[in-house]
């Protein structure tokens, strides 16, 4: 059931650029919030774990992904609805500037989000070096597309009261937009930073004290009252109840594989390799599998020494590099994942998982063996080799995906193939947008295990948790 009114009180936070401190503020905002003992629906615009992940434990419950290159419209109104539905209020954190998107129309933009969701936009705006050109700044982020419902400002990295009075009567007498905060420059760096954003949150030790300082910052700095007020008066969602369609667990085609899965007892287990060097995965990805029937099993190298009992294995994202010492020296858990691999288990990797499964990892010229599964070795670089949308289409018999599909996903990765022993026809991707592995293929299939640059999102590629618990059945039953 859609909640009665169909309110929905909401808000996106969004910026001029990245970098302008949209994940601090978010973050502060919500577990200010929380504090007030409102509940807080967290949601994060595009292809993004490590912020969404910040925003899942500010709120203490999890962080929901909205695309519009991996989703459908439909996908992303009813993600939002049912994970808003007991919550008091959803906040949206965007990505990059306001109205950056794929093309020249903002494709794929917050503000196109926002637009979707009619949800009012706060802007966060970096303030560093700048006082009456912001209030033109705004002006034309408000004339830009009338549409987008840009209701306040909240300044950051201001240098002093002076800098503050002039950029706020600059704001409101140009803008016409009230000034909700400001934050000055802070000595302490909160939020430790690698590559082009946040550390993960498992990889923090001082996570929920960084959450803590964020959340005095937004009590002392930040009218969060005059906020909560925008997000209450943004327009009611009933004309969604009728365009919505029932959720995919609801769906008949669901229906008939859970009660088919059913018979199957007891049910599949799928194991996640899940801790700080894998963290990647979108909750929906999990949930989905949970969906189709299967037991989830989280388990980690980094903790355990070997596999339990399992009848197939997703190995997400992460920064194994950061732990290759570690992984390296568990060598019983390798030698254990290759012996299920000989005897067929299924397995999905995407990118850390990709990287984990290869024989090695080049670091600083040093070498850390990894599980040896696939004949890979990766090396590592200071910029991204591949960032961004992927559009992949797949062109070799696999156990997961008929041949001829469309995959919209995304990479994200500071690593490089180095070396590479096998057969270009093993990659069974081919990219249309994006890197992949080598020679614009991606997708390595080697027996029941197919690993990727790539990642997913299971609400807009429904057919791979579908698949992954089907091949984790049949191995079940060739066991038996």
């Amino acid at each position: 059931m859609l909640q009665d009114g169909m309110d929905f009180p909401r808000l996106i936070i969004a910026a001029l650029r990245g970098g302008s401190g949209k994940t601090i503020l978010s973050v502060g905002i919500i577990a200010a919030w929380s504090k007030f003992g409102r509940s807080i629906a967290p949601f994060k615009k595009g292809p993004d774990y490590i912020d969404a992940g910040w925003l899942a434990l500010a709120a203490s419950r999890p962080c929901y992904n909205l695309d519009s290159f991996l989703l459908t419209e439909e996908d992303n109104l009813r993600s939002f609805l049912s994970h808003s539905i007991d919550c008091d209020i959803s906040v949206i954190e965007g990505n990059r500037g306001l109205y950056d998107g794929i093309d020249l129309q903002g494709s794929t933009s917050t503000a196109e989000l926002a637009k979707l969701l009619k949800a009012p936009v706060v802007l966060c705006v970096d303030c560093t070096k700048i006082t009456r050109t912001m209030a033109a700044v705004i002006s034309g982020c408000l004339q830009f597309d009338s549409e987008v419902m840009i209701k306040g400002v909240i300044l950051n990295q201001v240098a002093n009261a002076r800098h503050e009075k002039k950029l706020r009567d600059s704001i409101a007498h140009y803008c016409g937009l009230p000034v909700l905060g400001a934050i000055p420059k802070l000595g302490q760096q909160h939020f430790p930073e690698r590559h082009l954003g946040l550390v993960p949150t498992p990889e923090h030790d001082w996570a929920k004290e960084s959450i803590g300082a964020v959340k005095k910052i937004a009590e002392n700095h930040i009218d969060l009252n005059a906020i909560e007020t925008i997000a209450r008066d943004a327009p009611p969602l009933k004309e969604f109840k009728s365009r919505l369609p029932e959720t995919r667990s609801q769906r008949p085609e669901a229906r008939d594989r859970k009660a088919e899965i059913k018979n199957q007892t007891p049910a599949p287990r799928i194991g996640i390799i899940k801790d700080s060097a894998f963290q990647f995965y979108y909750p929906e990805n999990i949930d989905a599998l949970a969906t189709e029937g299967a037991e989830i099993v989280f388990i980690s190298p980094l903790t355990s020494q070997t596999l339990p009992e399992l009848d197939g294995l997703y190995i997400g994202g992460g920064f194994p590099e950061t732990h290759a010492e570690q992984l390296a020296e568990n060598k019983s858990f390798s030698q254990k994942l290759r012996w299920l691999v000989e005897d067929g288990l299924p397995i999905y990797a995407e990118c850390g998982g990709l990287m984990y499964l290869g024989e090695e990892l080049i670091l600083e010229g040093k070498s850390y063996p990894m599980a040896g599964v696939l004949p890979l070795v990766f090396d590592f670089f200071k910029r991204p080799r591949g960032h961004g949308y992927t559009i992949v289409t797949v062109e070799g018999e696999n156990p997961y995906y008929p041949v001829g599909t469309e995959i919209r996903g995304h990479e994200f990765h500071y690593s490089r193939v180095k070396k590479w022993a096998g057969d270009e026809k093993d990659l069974v991707f081919l990219m249309k947008r994006g890197v992949g592995i080598f020679k614009d293929r991606d997708g390595i299939l080697y027996k029941n295990v197919l690993a990727t640059y790539t990642h997913v999102h299971a609400l807009g590629t429904p057919e791979w948790a579908r698949a992954l618990v089907r091949n984790a059945i049949n191995y079940k039953k060739l066991k038996k």
